[in-house]
Order: structure tokens, then sequence, then C-alpha cells
């Protein structure tokens, strides 16, 4: 039995670690090696559990390492090009190829991380060997696919006959030569030009090649085997990102970036690099992104891009609740990334010296060309390079993909020893003053604007506690506020000092309070605000960040103040989801919605930064954007910005593109589980029809979505591992998105789903076959459904459902009716909805149900429709009722004062209704203020509907 090292330096635990891993390693190797050998083993297998695994099940690996001199020696970068065309040499198949890779990348990691753990090599070593084994092992997998697959696809070729290969552009920290020890690698594929594969068993264009061989190759490396995998690939960075395809030509990559690259991307393009490419190839892609990356002018524009990437990141953390994060907190890795890519994104239009990807030669050529100083200089390097090692180290612990600090005392003395130190404490200071110096240069580059001191006279004393002498009233009038503030602000005082925020929390507390006690002076009701604004702020006592977002952005603290004052509803949000502070930050986008078709676009975006495989911060993301988008909808509301029609359509389309994105959820979930269903054309052969109000483009703040799903699908079962029939797969794609919408997270539920508007309502199958929907309608539908179907409207799925749904629509809406039963059941089912819904009393009118209101004037435009549509079809032309009763009046079938009166009177209701939500009230009104047009209303109603 060979004896067993001592180091009085590791805890209990870690001793005990590394006695487990020590007893499955080979006694005999054990015996070979000396005392230092041992030793050296012996901190090794207590700091890393990853190593133990790798050198229990690889022994002749440990013995290379140990008996061989491998650990006095770093590998060569250029080594594993050679050493792994003789691994893939002869390899029979994909699943051969997997584990032989495999087990070259542990073999190869455990060499790198004991160096580094062990402190025997430069980071600039660990790094650059990291990086070159993630390229070397993406090279050799393409190599082996495009062989192995040849003699059934062949070979593509360009326009002159020419073999083409896979563009594989390295990404990120793979393209700078930075990657980290468990890092995920992204890449974009691409190829030379268009044509067609040769001497295969059958041909494929270029296009349709290079895609099947890129999921082959993210497969191969990415899929989770006995053996582990090679790396987690992310292929969103690619144009369209997911939505796009995977591999597109480099005409068409030029197309995207010349006409939709953004900013973030002539960010990410800034560390793009070709792996195993030829001359041709990186000439191209050169000649490609300079023009798109690099401006021929000094670009300050992209300070505000990259700061408001900071801030998108920081949102995260929030978000996330991450604390101690060396990668993307306050003086962390990315804000190193960020001071070099501002000046490259700046100034390399003009200085081709900044064109590289490599982070340290950027920040040497920064301090060369004058542009930071020798001190920034050295924080900047200094702090990357320990940060640095100490995500390696963190990762090399255990093959994780982390960038935060362990809170458990074991990993954080394991992490310390791994740095070199004896205390967790004292690698913490050092990783404190390193961040502090990194976040001091950041915000002299791209920082957000300092405060401006205010003249707050003697507001911090009213906040600074009892024991100080103040005449409160006399400091409040001062600074316009009323008196009766006064008990207000100690009573809040004292309710916050039992909190618990903690040192930093109170300083930064004590900034803020006479901060926005300052823009309080310019609100009416100031008590009232007041309240509302400290109900904000008790929800984030604990969560300094937050504060300090308030604190270090005066005009965040002003929108805050500001739309308190202006809406209850919106004070009652903010306080629910502190997460939507973050969109108090820019005003410019605050009281700017998106246009029609921006929702869609910025969802997609916003859920290319949530793992594919995490639906929980899928859902919650979900929520969150619809939030952050109600309260800028919101704001531009309160201010008069939008108008009750325009509100409305921003409400609608927002919620088209959040349920695009839940069926695309669904449908994934689905699919990947049960496969596709059997179709006869292309597309999902799924809709989803939207009635009530979102159908009408009518959506309020609190409203349902009233929806029915349809099908085209016929006989057949879908084609996956566990094949379903096409009806069953359609109605657990109906109850996959009812359950996304309705499932309570943090961020609560998304929206309240009805689908009893469906054939049949409640008793009726939750999707309906289009066909049996037509019949339904024909056949079986009561005069109600039909006066809802004027309200339907297609809002998502396949192109033909869409034409097969309208032209359905018309036909119904437009058939003959007997005038006398139509008036006779619009009329009973008024008078059944007023029973039930009606809360007028003697003192309060009901704005949608009473008598007057909006529901009547829904009716009547219901009743037209259905009266008069046989005659004059353009009545069934549109689903909103003021665009229906603007064409009844062009039609003739409406009176120019009563036509004006209805819409008038509607939108007024409307509007109304709308600030009656934002004010947090209910939706009557004292019965005094019952607008007059509500009897001309009913005047209207007795018109057409009466006896």
């Amino acid at each position: 039995m060979t004896s067993v090292p001592h180091d009085n330096k590791l805890s209990p635990a870690l001793t005990q670690q590394a006695q487990r891993a020590w007893e499955r390693l080979d006694p005999a190797l054990l015996g070979q090696l000396d005392e230092s050998g041992q030793a050296n083993l012996w901190r090794l297998l207590a700091l890393s559990e990853y190593l133990g695994q790798v050198w229990s099940r690889d022994p002749e690996a440990l013995a290379q390492l140990l008996l061989q001199g491998q650990l006095n020696e770093g590998a060569e970068a250029d080594q594993y090009g050679p050493e792994l065309a003789t691994v893939m040499a002869g390899c029979p198949d994909e699943t051969q190829a997997m584990a032989r890779l495999r087990r070259y990348r542990h073999r190869a990691l455990a060499r790198i991380a004991a160096r580094d753990l062990l402190n025997l090599a430069p980071v600039e070593e660990t790094l650059a060997l990291l990086s070159a084994l993630a390229e070397a092992m993406v090279v050799a997998a393409r190599e082996f696919l495009a062989a192995h697959l040849a003699p059934q696809w062949g070979v593509p070729t360009g326009a002159q006959g020419q073999p083409l290969q896979l563009m594989i552009l390295g990404m990120g920290k793979l393209g700078g030569g930075e990657l980290n020890f468990s890092s995920d690698i992204d890449l974009i594929f691409t190829y030379l030009e268009n044509g067609v594969t040769q001497g295969g068993r059958r041909e494929l264009d270029n296009q349709q090649y290079f895609i099947r061989l890129g999921q082959k190759l993210v497969n191969l490396l990415a899929q989770t085997t006995v053996d582990g995998f090679c790396y987690r690939v992310d292929m969103r960075l690619r144009p369209f990102g997911d939505a796009g395809p995977l591999v597109v030509s480099l005409a068409a990559l030029e197309d995207y970036y010349q006409e939709q690259g953004r900013e973030w991307e002539r960010y990410a393009m800034v560390k793009a690099r070709l792996l195993g490419a030829t001359p041709t190839e990186s000439q191209a892609l050169h000649e490609l992104l300079r023009p798109f990356v690099y401006r021929r002018y000094l670009d300050f524009s992209a300070i505000d891009a990259l700061r408001r990437m900071k801030g998108l990141i920081e949102s995260q953390l929030r978000r996330q609740a991450l604390s101690n994060n060396i990668k993307l907190g306050r003086g962390g890795i990315r804000e190193v990334e960020f001071v070099a890519q501002t000046y490259q994104l700046i100034r390399g239009g003009r200085e081709p010296s900044l064109r590289q990807s490599p982070l340290r030669p950027v920040l040497a050529e920064l301090q060369r060309l004058g542009l930071i100083d020798h001190r920034s200089h050295r924080a900047l390097i200094e702090g990357y390079d320990l940060l640095r090692r100490v995500e390696n180290r963190l990762q090399a612990l255990n093959d994780s993909q982390t960038q935060t600090l362990p809170a458990d005392p074991d990993n954080q003395l394991r992490l310390a020893l791994a740095m070199g130190e004896d205390s967790a404490e004292t690698l913490w200071q050092r990783i404190q003053q390193a961040m502090a110096d990194i976040h001091q240069v950041f915000r002299d580059t791209i920082g957000a604007e300092q405060d401006e001191e205010s003249e707050l006279g003697g507001l911090p004393a009213l906040w600074q506690g009892p024991g100080l002498d103040v005449d409160a009233e006399a400091i409040l009038a001062e600074h316009g506020l009323e008196a009766t503030l006064w008990p207000r602000i100690r009573t809040v005082r004292d309710e916050f000092s039992q909190r618990r925020t903690g040192p930093r929390g109170r300083e930064v507390l004590d900034k803020l309070i006479p901060r926005l006690l300052q823009k309080l002076a310019r609100q009416k009701d100031q008590e009232s605000v007041w309240l509302r604004v400290t109900s904000v702020l008790a929800t984030i006592l604990t969560r300094t960040t937050y504060l300090e977002l308030l604190l270090e952005n005066p005009g965040a603290a002003r929108q805050l103040v500001t739309l308190c004052a202006a809406s209850p509803w919106i004070a009652e949000q903010l306080s629910r989801y502190p997460i939507l502070l973050d969109e108090l930050i820019d005003p410019v986008a605050l009281y700017q919605p998106l246009p029609p078709e921006g929702y869609a676009a910025e969802l997609r975006e916003y859920l290319l930064r949530v793992p594919e495989d995490d639906l929980e911060q899928q859902m919650e993301s979900l929520r969150q954007f619809k939030q952050a988008h109600q309260l800028r909808i919101a704001a531009a509301d309160v201010t008069r910005v939008l108008p009750v029609m325009k509100v409305s359509d921003h409400l609608t389309w927002l919620a088209e593109a959040i349920i695009e994105q839940v069926v695309n959820l669904a449908w994934q979930q689905l699919t990947d589980r049960h496969g596709r269903p059997s179709l006869a054309g292309e597309g999902r052969g799924f809709a989803v029809i939207a009635y009530g109000k979102l159908g009408g483009l009518e959506l309020g703040y609190g409203s349902d979505l009233d929806l029915v799903f349809l099908h085209n699908a016929g006989a057949g079962e879908t084609d996956g591992a566990k094949p379903i029939d096409n009806s069953h797969f359609y109605v657990k794609l109906a109850q996959r998105i009812l359950h996304l919408f309705a499932t309570r997270t943090a961020s609560g539920v998304l929206y309240e789903v009805d689908t009893r508007l469906r054939p049949s309502g409640s008793a009726g199958l939750l999707v309906s076959q289009i066909d049996r929907f037509e019949e339904y309608q024909q056949q079986e539908a009561w005069t109600w459904e039909h006066q809802a179907l004027v309200r339907a409207r297609f809002v998502y799925g396949d192109d033909d459902l869409a034409a097969r749904f309208a032209q359905l629509r018309r036909r119904l809406l437009c058939q003959p009716r007997d005038a006398a039963k139509l008036k006779e059941d619009v009329v009973s089912m008024r008078a059944k909805m007023r029973d039930h819904l009606d809360r007028s009393d003697k003192q309060q009118f009901d704005l949608k149900q009473g008598p007057g209101g909006i529901t009547d004037i829904e009716f009547i435009t219901q009743y037209l429709v259905l009266k008069e549509a046989a005659a004059c079809p353009a009545l069934a032309l549109w689903s909103d009722n003021v665009r229906i009763l603007e064409t009844a009046l062009a039609e003739d079938k409406l009176g120019p004062q009563a036509a004006d009166r209805l819409i008038q009177t509607y939108i007024d209701l409307r509007d109304t209704s709308h600030h009656k939500v934002l004010a947090g009230e209910g939706g009557t009104v004292p019965l005094a203020e019952r607008p007059d047009a509500c009897e001309a209303v009913l005047g209207i109603w007795d018109e057409l509907l009466g006896e």
C-alpha cells in the first residue's frame, strides 16, 4: 500500500476527497512516484474532482504526466492537430469518432489543468492551449465527417469545379484565442459559393450539404455520451439566430450584415476568426467583415451601443440574482473586453493595428496609441490575468461552466490554494481590488455619466434619523414640498430602519432618498406619490443593485417618480416586478414603444440570450418581456404620447409576438418527443385564431386572450420515436400552449387564456380540424357565436390556413339571415349579459356593460355586420369595431351622425377605461360622470334593435 501524502493546508473535506480519488488510482503507478510527484498528485486530487475522474479511467494519461515529464513541459499549440489526425485515422463511424474525440479531450485538458492548478503555466499558455485544443477538435471533427460522408453525398464544389469545405467562424473567446477551461464554443458556419456536390451516390446543392454536415458536426461535438461531451456548441450568433438557416453562403452572409447587421453583431465580429481555413477563405471573410465592423470614420456611436449591452448584462445579473460573478459583474472580465472593443469599434477603421481578435495585443496597442494611460493599461492587464486564472481554476475544479465565486468554505479554500493563496479571504481581497480598478477604467471609457451633484440643502437631514435637530417644515418648504409629507417621511424612515439592508444598502439609501424627495417637488398630491415610490423601494431594500441603479442613473430615478405620479398601476407593477426598473434607464426607449413588427423581432433576439434547454428561464423571460413592454406602452399612454387606439394596437402586437414564441416553444417540446405530424404540404398545419379584444385589436392592460386553435391535418401519425396520431398531437400542442401561458413563475402568469369560444364551448375539442370547424359554424353555431366571429382574426400559423380561415369567416358572415330572428337573438343575448355582468347601480355606471356603454356599441356593430354583409361584403372585412363602423358609414348602412356618435363614444369610453386601470380603479364611474353620449347610443340601439 502506497503511503498517503499529507498537506496541512487542506481542510478535512478536501483531504477526504483526495483520499477517495487516490484510492481509485493504480497502486503500481503510485509506487513509481517520488515524494514530489506524490505531493503534486495529492494536491491536484484535492483541488479537482474532474482530474481524479479522468485519471481513474485513464491511468496512462497520469503516467505520461508524472512519469514522462509532461507536468514540467507545456504542450505545443500546434501539436493537437497532428495528434488528432493520428487518433482519428481509420475511424469507422460517428460513434467511434465521438469516443475518440472525447477521450483525447479529457487527456489534453487534464494536462493543461494540472499545470495551471499547480501554478506551473502562465495564464497566456493556458488560454492559448485551451483555444488551440478546441480549434483542432472542431477541425478534426469536420475533416472526419467530410471524408466519412463523401461516398454518400460527394464533395461540394464551386463554380470552377474546385472542392469547397465548411468554413467555421470561431466567435468570442475561441475566436480571440482566449478560451476558458469549460467554455461553450460559439460558431458560425458559411461556405465560399453555391454549387452542387460531386462524386457521391446522391447530388445535393451546396447549402443543403453544408447544413447536413453542420448538423452532424454540432452533434458530434455536443452530444453527451458515456465519455461526456467535447464542447457545448452555440450557433445562435448566426444571421437571424435560431430562426435562420444553420449555414448560409458567404454572399448571403454579406447581404445580411450590410442590410440588417446590428451593433451587437459588430461587437461579436471583432472576435471572429476562421478555424482551419485556407488563405482564400480567410481573405474572402476579411474583405466581407472589415467594412461592417470597422467604419472609416471615428465611430463614437459604438460607446452608446456597448453601454446598452453592458446594461443588458447588468439587468441579467439582477434578473438571475447573480453575485460574485467575475465575468459579468462590475469590474469583471466582460468590462475589460468592452473597454478594448469600444476602442476597436471607434478607431479600428483608421488604425489597422486594432483589427485583431486577441485581447492582450489590443490593450498594448491602445497604450502605444495613447488611448489609455500606463496606469489604466496595468489595471486592465493585471486584473484580466488574475480573473482569467481564477475563472480557469474555478472551472477546472469539476469541468463546470461557471464564473461565480463559490459560497461554501471548502470550495473557497480549494480555489484559494489553486491560486497560490493560503486563505480564501486573501484571494477575495485581491479579486475585489482588481475588479474595482477595472471598473474605474470601464466607467472612464464607456460607463454611465456621473451624477451631477444636486443642491440638496437640508433634505439629507430629514432622512438621517431622529437624533438630528432639524426644522423639517422649513426644509420641505424650501424645496417646494408639502409640510404634510414630514409624518410620512418619518414613518417610512422608521420602517426601513428595521429592515436588514446592510451597510452598503443604507449608504445608498441615504444618498438616494434626498434625491427622490427633490424630484417629488414637481408633482401634485405629493403624499400619494411618496407612498407609491416608497412602496417600490420597500421591495428592493435588500437588493442593493437596484438601489444603486436608481442612485447612479438620475434619469431612472426621475422616471420612477414621474410614472408613480401618473399611475398607481405602474407603481404596483414596479413594486411587484423590480426588474422593470431596468426599463427606466433609457427614457427615449421608455416612451417610444416598438413599431408593429418590432415586438416579434426583439422578442426573438431577447430569447437568444436564454439557453435553449432552460424551459423555466424561457418562460420567465417571456413574462419579463411582456411586463417590460407593457410598462413602455403604459408610460407612453399616461404621458399621452399614444392615443387609445394606438395603445390597444401596441398591446395587441405585443400579445401576438408572445403567442408566436409560445407556440414555437410548445412545438419544439412536442416534436422533440413525438416528431412532426404527417401533412400534405409544408408548415405546421396549425393556426391560432384570436377572438374578442385581441381579435378586434382592442386589447387592454389586463385583458384575457380569447383563442381558438385549428389544424388542417388528416389521418396519420407523427414521425418521431414515440409516434402519436395527428389529432392527438394537436390536442397535446394546445394543452402545452395553455400550460406555458398559465404557469405561475416568479413573474406571474403570462396571460389568462379563454378557449370557450371554440365549437361546443368547454365541452368541445381543444383543437378543431378546420373542416369540422366550418361544418360546425354552418350547421350548429348559435347567433352569438357568429357575433363572436365578427371579431375573430387569424394571428398565427401557416399561410394556407390563414387564407382558408379568411374565406371561411367571410362566407359565414356574409350568408343571408332572417332579419327578425337575428334581431331577437341579439337583443336576447344582450339582455342576458346585462343581467349577469352589469355592475351599474344608483351610484355607479359600468363603462363596459352599462346602458349605452362599450358592449352596446359592440353589439350594434356585430348586428350591422350579420344583417347587412350578405348585400355588402365589405362589412365582413375588418374585425375591429371602429373600422367596421367606418365601413358601414361608407356603404350607407349607417347615417353620418349615428356613425360619428358610435365611433367617438366608443373611443372615449375605452380611453376612460384604460386610464381607470392605470389609476388602479375599477371599470365604473360615478353616475353623475356617465357620458351624455351614452344616451345617444341608446337612441341608436332603439332605432336599430328596438321594437
